[in-house]
């Protein structure tokens, strides 16, 4: 549901949806599997019967986005993650039990709803990463209030009209705001908050949502990095490189974000990466499965950093025919050679479709480089040796690895999707979303035995000494 009153600001209308969803879990109380069952197929309706209306919308806001790409990624796989969750959500409610003191005591946690869930949602994958969080706050039993990005205007409204027709407003809601509700939404009373965007904003949601102590989980980025090594395809290496960092014109947080390759091979790269990319879109910027830049905002950014690295001596390829439009936001894919790391492109998320190529000497030299700066979302190895890319993966962090392809373990619905330091905190997708949006509760039935009670009780004598001389010294 989207909230729109007119006379009610938007603090006290947010206060609303959420007193109305935090009442409504109450008397829920333990929601039955069914029911969760039930709240997901809704979701995934809401995704497959309405997928041209979404790819529309998110063309409009973008001024051009390609239909494949927004099914593939907004729709299909956050229809993924909803299937999982409803095929599994009844084996990952049950108790899982523990070993006790006492024989014939019982110990088991239980998986309990949280109650009120915020979610703020980004403007690269809208549909995404809204919907594959909520895979798992629904699967918990939670309520949850949605704040999708001012940056998808079109849409975000859509998204509430959506969800208004597909779930009661004390189920799942919407409310529409720029940055500044993006500020009170941060700080309101949540069972818990997910954030996905950039590092910066994360700050200040962290720090907002500190003022009530809520548990949030964060969806970074980082400067996500290739290595590719002489044991693999380079031409096949380049085309799958090419596929994700063109995907959506490299406006994705898992996007990879420059390349080593061993040193002298870095011109037959490019050439590869070249042919790879004219293969996938022939008629250029203007061809109908490539995505423009979300913003001019955006765009300038990225034409700065580029011209920043040209004139600090970088080479600059320019991939793909450009548009001659010139309100056209569509940036042909940019190839740098010869970065270093006094240039921008090295110090900040690049986020579109700019790709630095750096040569390496010694793979233990690109291994501590990594291993030196911010933990990225990903990390990208091509190779053959599984030694060596145990070492890559031993000697790195990073929120997830994919080797010898770029991005597919976002794929693998039971894998944890997150990122580590900078990159993000929590994880969520599967079984681990499900654990992150529920309270892991303890509950302990004590022993009939009358032992196990007086163990604790003052005074103590020589039985209790004697008990606990032998528990300390077992096994020694």
């Amino acid at each position: 549901m989207t909230e729109k009153a007119p006379n009610m600001d938007f603090k006290s209308r947010l206060e609303t949806i959420i007193n109305r969803q935090r009442h409504s879990y109450i008397a829920d109380r333990f929601p039955s599997a069914a029911i969760r069952i039930d709240r997901l197929s809704r979701a995934i309706a809401l995704l497959v019967e309405n997928r041209d209306a979404i790819a529309a919308a998110l063309s409009e806001d973008f001024g051009h986005r390609s239909t494949i790409q927004t099914i593939i990624a907004d729709v299909f796989a956050a229809v993924g993650s909803l299937r999982l969750a409803s095929a599994q959500v009844e084996r990952w409610m049950q108790p899982e039990f523990y070993e006790s003191l006492a024989h014939d005591a019982e110990a088991r946690v239980e998986y309990h709803p949280l109650g009120v869930v915020g979610i703020i949602g980004p403007w690269n994958f809208p549909y995404n990463l809204v919907f594959s969080p909520l895979a798992g706050i629904l699967a918990a039993g939670n309520r949850a209030v949605v704040k999708p990005s001012e940056f998808t205007p079109k849409s975000s409204a859509l998204m509430g009209d959506l969800i208004a027709r597909y779930f009661a407003p004390e189920e799942v809601a919407v409310i529409e705001g720029g940055p500044e509700e993006g500020e009170t939404f941060s700080g309101a009373k949540w069972d818990h908050l997910i954030f996905t965007g950039s590092t910066t904003v994360g700050r200040h949601v962290m720090r907002a949502a500190a003022a009530n102590l809520t548990p949030v989980t964060l969806e970074l980025g980082g400067k996500s990095p290739v290595i590719l090594t002489d044991q693999f395809d380079m031409a096949e290496a380049a085309a799958r490189v090419m596929t994700v960092k063109t995907y959506n014109a490299g406006q994705i947080c898992l996007a990879p974000d420059h390349v080593y390759v061993p040193r002298g091979t870095e011109r037959a790269f490019v050439d590869a990466c070249v042919a790879a990319t004219r293969t996938m879109y022939p008629d250029g910027t203007l061809s109908d499965d490539y995505t423009a830049i979300i913003s001019e905002r955006h765009f300038a950014r990225l034409q700065h950093i580029v011209e920043d690295a040209r004139q600090k001596g970088a080479e600059v390829v320019e991939v793909l025919a450009t548009a001659p439009e010139a309100n056209d936001r569509r940036m042909t894919p940019t190839i740098l050679v010869g970065v270093n790391d006094d240039m921008m492109v090295m110090q900040e998320e690049i986020f579109g479709p700019v790709l630095p190529v750096i040569g390496y000497d010694s793979l233990d030299a690109v291994i501590a480089k990594i291993r030196s700066g911010p933990s990225p979302l990903a990390l990208y190895y091509f190779g053959e040796d599984d030694a060596t890319a145990r070492e890559v993966v031993d000697g790195t962090a990073s929120g997830g690895v994919t080797i010898n392809d770029v991005m597919a373990h976002v794929f693998a619905e039971g894998l944890p999707f997150g990122g580590v330091g900078p990159s993000g905190m929590g994880a969520y997708h599967g079984n681990v979303g499900f654990r992150t949006f529920s309270h892991a509760r303890s509950i302990y039935r004590q022993s009939k035995a009358t032992e196990a009670v007086m163990l604790m009780r003052a005074p103590y004598g020589e039985q209790t000494r004697q008990f606990l001389e032998e528990a300390l010294l077992k096994g020694h």
